[in-house]
C-alpha cells in the first residue's frame, strides 16, 4: 500500500535520493494539497509498467489530489501530459476530472481499478524534456502496440519492437533474443515478422534503453495512428466513420485511413446536441462562403459529451500559454457547460522544467533485464546526461547509473557546500532540453548532491589517469572531447575507487571549498604586489602566454603524438605541421621564460635591491617581437595547414576517424582547428597589449619608446597576416558547422561566408516551433536538434537569399517579434525571442541578401541529394516509414562523434544567436589568470585558474594543468557587479548570473577586475556595431 506520507518502496528512495512530492498539475513545485477532512478511501491505480498500486484519499478529495500522489509517487515533473482512466458502470471509458470529488466520478472505488496513462500526444517527442517521462511514453508505445490501437506496416512495427527488446534485453544473442520474443507478445501477428524483428534487434549493439526509448518515439511519431483514439460516428449519410483529436485539430478516420482533418484555426466552435456532434468552422474569405456546420452522428449523448470533453482538453493544451480561468458563476441561470481544462498547458510545462532546479531523481525500468536501468547498473543511459548542460568533469555521463549518484549523495553526507570542480562548472545546468537535457550535476549540486569524481580526477598523476580500455569508464572532457563530455557537456564519469567503492568529494581538499576556503586578507598582507597599471599589463601577457603555449602543445605534442603513431596521416601533413608549428613553439618558449623573470623581478622576488631597470617589459617586447618577424613564412604557412588537414580527412576515413578521435581527448578542449589558428590570433593579442601599455605611458617614460617601436612592427605583422586571418577564421567556422549539421553536402565552398546562427522560431501548422537557423552569404538554412547520441542539427530546409524580401509582420500574425521571409519558392514565418534579437537577425539578412545580389554566381544547393529528394514537410505530410528511413539518421550521426556542448547547443538551448562578427571580437578577447570564485550559498574563496576563451570559462586548478576541469558557457549570461543586500564584502567582485544561478568571481586589483569585465561582456553582449571597421567589413 502506498500513503502519501510513507511511501518507502518507490525508487528513489531505495536508492537514497531525497524525497519528492512530484509536481502538481495546477500548483508547479509544491506538495501536493492537503485533504479534506472525513474517511479515507483507498484507490487503485494500473501503471504503464502493470503494477498496481495503492493509494489513500479523503472521501470529498477532488480528482486533482489522487493524481497528485500518483505524479508524486513516480516522482513525475511532466504529468499533465498524462492523466487517470476508467471504465464507469456502462463500461464507457472515461478521464478522471481533476476539478471533481473522486467520489462522485467513480461509484465503486473497491471494485474500479484507474489507469495511468498518456493523454496528451505532442507531436515531437523531443518536447518531453525528462527521461522519466520519455519512458513512460515508450510504454504507452508498446501497450498500443500490443493491443493492435497503433496500426502500422511491418517494417515499422518490427523496427519499434526491436527497440523494446533492445532497452529490455540489451545487445542482440540469437538465443536468447528468440526466448524473449516465444514467451512476449509485442504484437497480435508477432510471429509472422519475428525474423525481421530478430534482424532489426541485431543491428541496435551497444544502445542503451533510453536511446532505445528515444528511437521508439522517433518512429511512432511518423505512424498515421500515433496517440489516435477513435471515437465511433456516422455522417449525415450514414457512413460510419470514428472522430479523434490530436493537437493539430479534429481527424476524420474511415476504418484506419484519415480521411480528413479539421486544424484548430480552421474551427469557429465546437459542440454537441444530444447525438449530435457538430464542428462550426469559420467561414473561408477566398470562397466567399458562409459559417459551415459539419454534424456526425454518435452513439448516444454521452459519447458526444465524452468526445467533446477531450477535443477541449487538447485546444486548451495544446493551443494554450496558460491554464484558462473559470468562468464567473451566474447568478440566476446557467447556459451551456462549465467544464474546462485544469492543469498546465504544454507550454507552462515546458518553461516550467527550462526555469526549475528539478532534481534528478532514479526510477526502475520494470521490464529491463539488464543492467542499464537508471536505478541499478553501472551503464544506464542517463539521456539527460547528453545534452549540454554541466561542463564539470565529473558529471554522470551518460553510461553511468543514477545509483551511483544517490550512493554518492548518502557517502556525502549531505554536504550543503558543493564539490568545487562540479559547482563551478554548472555551465549548462540553467538548460533544458531534449533528451538528456537535464543537467543532473547542477540540480545536485545546488543541494549538496554533487557526484563523485573518480580516481582518475583524484589523482591525475595516478597510472590510472592512462587512457582506459575500450567499454571502461574514463574520464571525457570536451564536447569535442574536453569539458564538454558526450553530447552533454557532460564530461566525467563516475568511477570506482581503488577498494571498488564510490569516492567522496569530501576526500579530496582539491574539490571541495572547504579544502579551498583561505584567508584572503593575511595572504594579501603577506604578498604586496606592485600597484603600477603598466605592471598589470604586463601580468597579463604573462598569463596569456601561458596558456598560449599550452594551446600550441595540444598541436606540437598531442596531435603530433598521434600523427607519429599512425600511417594514415600523410608525410606531407606531418612534415607540414612539424615544420610550421615546432619553431613558433620553441621561440614562445624563450618568450615565456623571458617575461617570467621580468615579472619575477618587476615584483622584487629576485635582486629585490635593483628595481628600477625591471620595472617595464617594453625592451622585452621588442626584442621578441623583432624576432618573431623571422617566424612569418612559419606563420604564413598555418592557414595551409588547416586546409591540408582537411583535405586528408575528407581523403581518408581513417584519418577522419583519428582526428574525431583526438578531439575527445582532454586536452583538446576546444574544436582542434581553432588551436591550429592560435599563432595567428596570438600576433592581435600582443597588438592589443601593446595598445594599451602606449595610452598608458605618458611620451616621457622610458619603457615609451620601446613599446611604440614594438607596436609599429607587430602592427606591420597584422596587416601582412590579416587578410589571410580572415579567410580562415570563415573557413574553420564553416568546417565546424559541417560537423555540427547533417542533411549538407558541400557547405565548405570558396566564396560562402558564415554570417549568423542562432535559435528562432518556426511558425507553421503545428504553431511556433523551435529552430535552429543558419544565415550564410547566399543561403538561410533552418534545422532542429537531433536528439541522438551526436546531437546534431537535422537541416529541414534552405532559403536561397537571391530575390528573397524581409518585411516585419507582428501585427499581421499577432505572434511577438515575427517577421515573414519571402523567397522565389516559399514563405516562412520567423518570431525571434526579444526585439534586440529581431533586430539583429534582421539586419543581418538584408546584409546577406544585398550581398546575395551583388554577387554574380548562383548560390549553391546546400542541401544533400537524399534530403532534397526526399524533403518532407515540417507540417505532417506522408512520411516513408522504410527501415533505411528510420534508422539512417541515427547511424549516421553515431558516426560523427559527440557535440553537445558547442556554441550551436548553447545557441539552442539558451535561445540566442552568435554572429561572425561576435566570433571575431571573442578571437580578440581572450583572457587567462587567476580568480577568486565563491558560490552564491557559500562562505569560502576557492582560488582557480580561470581562461576566457570561445564564449567559455575554462577552470584549472593552476596553469600548469593540462587540461580543464570544467567549463562555464557565457551565452545568455549577464555580467554585473555584486549589490549590497548580497553582502560582498571585498573589492573587485563581478557577479555572474543566468536565471536563478549566480556566482561571484573576485580579481586581484582594478585593471584585472575590468578586463575581466570587459572581456566577459563581449561574450555577453551582441558586438555587431562595435567590432573595429577594418575585421567588420571583411564580413
Amino acid at each position: 500500500m502506498v500513503e502519501p506520507a510513507d511511501r518507502p518502496s518507490t525508487a528513489g528512495q531505495r536508492l537514497g535520493a531525497p524525497e519528492s512530492f512530484g509536481v502538481s498539475t495546477l500548483e508547479p513545485g509544491l506538495r501536493p494539497p492537503a485533504q479534506p477532512p472525513g474517511r479515507q478511501v483507498s484507490i487503485r491505480v494500473q501503471m504503464l509498467d502493470d503494477t498496481q498500486e495503492v493509494f489513500q484519499i479523503s472521501q470529498r478529495s477532488p480528482g486533482k489530489v489522487l493524481f497528485d500522489l500518483v505524479c508524486a509517487h513516480l516522482n513525475l515533473a511532466e504529468g499533465d501530459y498524462f492523466g487517470l482512466e476508467y471504465q464507469d458502470h456502462r463500461k464507457m471509458t472515461l478521464w478522471l476530472d481533476l476539478l471533481k470529488p473522486t467520489l462522485k466520478q467513480i461509484r465503486r472505488p473497491k471494485n474500479t481499478i484507474l489507469r495511468f496513462v498518456v493523454k496528451f500526444f505532442p507531436p515531437d517527442h523531443t518536447q518531453l524534456l525528462e527521461e522519466l517521462t520519455r519512458y513512460l511514453f515508450a510504454l504507452q508505445i508498446k501497450r498500443d502496440l500490443a493491443c493492435g490501437r497503433l496500426i502500422c506496416n511491418d517494417t515499422s512495427a518490427a523496427l519499434m519492437v526491436s527497440h523494446i527488446i533492445q532497452s529490455e534485453i540489451g545487445d542482440f544473442d540469437e538465443t536468447q533474443s528468440w526466448q524473449h520474443l516465444l514467451h512476449n507478445k509485442y504484437l497480435p501477428d508477432q510471429d509472422a515478422i519475428r525474423d525481421k524483428i530478430t534482424d532489426c534487434h541485431r543491428k541496435h549493439v551497444g544502445q542503451t534503453p533510453a536511446v532505445s526509448d528515444y528511437q521508439l518515439l522517433e518512429i511512432a511519431r511518423r505512424l498515421e495512428m500515433y496517440g489516435v483514439r477513435l471515437h465511433p460516428a456516422k455522417d449525415r449519410e450514414g457512413t460510419k466513420l470514428s472522430l479523434s483529436v490530436a493537437h493539430t485539430g479534429v481527424l476524420v478516420f474511415q476504418g484506419y485511413t484519415k480521411i480528413n482533418a479539421f486544424n484548430w484555426s480552421k474551427i469557429r466552435k465546437l459542440s454537441f446536441k444530444r447525438k449530435r456532434f457538430l464542428i462550426k468552422l469559420r467561414a473561408d474569405p477566398a470562397q466567399n462562403a458562409h459559417h459551415d456546420t459539419l454534424e456526425f452522428a454518435m452513439a448516444s449523448r454521452d459519447c458526444c459529451k465524452i468526445f467533446w470533453k477531450i477535443c477541449v482538453e487538447y485546444h486548451a493544451f495544446f493551443r494554450l500559454f496558460e491554464e484558462p480561468k473559470p468562468k464567473p458563476k451566474p447568478i440566476l441561470f446557467t447556459r451551456g457547460s462549465s467544464f474546462r481544462f485544469s492543469g498546465r498547458t504544454q507550454k507552462q510545462i515546458i518553461d516550467y522544467v527550462k526555469d526549475t532546479e528539478l532534481k534528478k531523481v532514479p526510477f526502475e525500468r520494470k521490464h529491463s533485464k539488464i543492467l542499464s536501468n537508471s536505478s541499478a547498473s553501472p551503464q544506464s543511459s542517463s539521456f539527460r546526461s547528453q545534452v549540454p548542460k554541466e561542463s564539470a568533469m565529473f558529471v554522470p555521463s551518460a553510461d553511468q547509473p543514477d545509483s551511483a549518484r544517490a550512493v554518492h549523495k548518502a557517502e556525502s553526507n549531505g554536504s550543503e557546500e558543493p564539490p568545487a570542480a562540479a559547482s563551478s562548472t554548472n555551465g549548462f545546468h540553467d538548460i533544458r532540453a531534449a533528451p538528456g537535457s537535464e543537467p543532473t550535476q547542477s540540480r545536485q549540486s545546488h543541494h549538496g548532491t554533487g557526484s563523485a569524481p573518480d580516481s582518475q580526477f583524484l589523482n591525475p598523476e595516478s597510472p590510472a589517469s592512462e587512457d582506459s580500455p575500450a567499454g571502461s569508464p574514463h574520464a571525457v572532457i570536451n564536447g569535442n572531447g574536453s569539458v564538454n563530455g558526450q553530447g552533454t557537456g557532460s564530461s566525467g564519469i563516475l568511477g570506482p575507487g581503488p577498494e571498488g567503492r564510490q569516492l567522496s568529494p569530501l576526500t579530496s581538499p582539491l574539490l571541495t571549498d572547504a579544502g579551498c576556503v583561505r584567508n584572503d586578507d593575511e595572504e594579501e598582507a603577506r604578498r604586496k604586489f606592485p600597484t603600477d597599471k603598466a605592471y598589470f599589463i604586463a601580468k597579463e601577457l604573462l598569463t596569456t602566454e601561458r596558456t598560449y603555449l599550452k594551446d600550441l602543445q595540444v598541436v606540437t605534442e598531442s596531435f603530433q603524438g598521434v600523427m607519429g603513431k599512425d600511417e594514415a596521416f600523410p608525410d606531407s601533413v606531418k612534415n607540414l605541421i612539424s615544420a610550421s608549428y615546432d619553431p613558433v613553439y620553441k621561440f614562445h618558449q624563450g618568450f615565456l621564460k623571458e617575461v617570467e623573470q621580468r615579472l619575477a623581478q618587476w615584483e622584487g622576488r629576485s635582486n629585490a635591491h635593483i628595481k628600477g631597470d625591471y620595472q617595464r617589459i617594453g625592451d622585452v617586447l621588442l626584442k621578441n617581437i623583432q624576432g618573431l618577424r623571422q617566424l612569418t613564412v612559419p606563420l604564413q604557412k598555418h592557414s595551409e595547414c588547416l586546409v591540408e588537414v582537411e583535405r586528408a580527412c575528407r581523403s581518408s576515413r581513417k584519418v577522419e576517424a583519428l582526428s574525431r578521435d583526438f578531439e575527445q581527448q582532454r586536452v583538446c578542449y576546444l574544436p582542434f582547428n581553432i588551436f591550429l589558428l592560435r599563432p595567428l590570433h596570438r600576433l592581435l593579442h600582443y597588438k592589443l597589449i601593446l595598445e594599451r601599455l602606449c595610452k598608458h605611458y605618458p611620451p616621457t617614460h622610458d619603457d615609451f619608446r620601446d613599446c611604440r617601436a614594438a607596436l609599429a612592427d607587430i602592427s606591420e605583422m597584422v596587416l601582412q597576416l590579416q587578410g589571410t586571418m580572415m579567410k580562415m577564421e570563415n573557413f574553420q567556422k564553416l568546417l565546424e558547422l559541417k560537423k555540427d549539421l547533417t542533411g549538407i553536402d558541400n557547405l565548405a565552398i570558396p566564396g560562402r561566408e558564415f554570417i549568423r546562427l542562432g535559435c528562432l522560431s518556426k511558425l507553421s501548422g503545428k504553431g511556433l516551433q523551435q529552430r535552429m537557423f543558419f544565415l550564410f552569404s547566399d543561403s538561410l538554412v533552418y534545422t532542429s536538434r537531433g536528439m541522438t547520441p551526436s546531437n546534431q542539427f537535422k537541416v529541414h530546409g534552405q532559403l536561397p537569399l537571391y530575390g528573397m524580401t524581409i518585411r516585419e509582420s507582428e501585427e499581421e500574425w499577432g505572434v511577438p517579434h515575427s517577421f515573414t521571409l519571402f523567397g522565389q519558392r516559399q514563405s516562412v514565418v520567423v518570431a525571434a525571442s526579444c526585439a534586440p534579437e529581431m533586430e539583429r537577425w534582421v539586419e543581418d539578412i538584408r546584409m546577406a541578401i544585398d550581398l546575395a545580389e551583388q554577387s554574380s554566381s548562383p548560390s549553391t544547393d546546400l542541401l544533400s541529394t537524399s534530403l532534397s529528394d526526399n524533403k518532407l514537410s515540417e507540417d505532417g505530410g506522408a512520411e516513408l516509414e522504410s527501415e533505411e528511413e528510420l534508422c539512417g539518421s541515427r547511424s549516421s550521426l553515431e558516426r560523427q562523434g559527440h557535440r553537445g556542448n558547442t556554441t550551436v547547443h548553447v545557441c539552442w538551448h539558451r535561445n540566442t544567436s552568435v554572429s561572425m562578427v561576435d566570433f571575431s571580437v571573442a578571437v580578440e578577447n581572450q583572457l587567462s589568470g587567476n580568480l577568486l570564485r565563491k558560490f552564491k550559498n557559500s562562505n569560502g574563496w576557492q582560488k582557480l585558474w580561470v581562461v576566457f576563451t570561445n564564449f567559455s570559462l575554462f577552470f584549472y586548478k593552476s596553469h600548469q594543468d593540462d587540461y580543464p576541469l570544467a567549463s562555464l558557457p557565457l551565452l545568455g549570461y549577464s555580467v554585473t557587479v555584486p549589490s549590497e543586500s548580497e553582502n560582498i564584502h571585498k573589492d573587485y567582485v563581478f557577479k555572474l548570473h543566468f536565471k536563478s544561478h549566480v556566482y561571484y568571481f573576485r580579481s586581484e586589483s582594478e585593471y584585472t577586475f575590468e578586463r575581466w569585465m570587459e572581456v566577459i561582456r563581449s561574450a555577453t553582449c551582441s558586438a555587431s556595431r562595435s567590432l573595429p571597421s577594418t575585421r567588420k567589413d571583411l564580413y
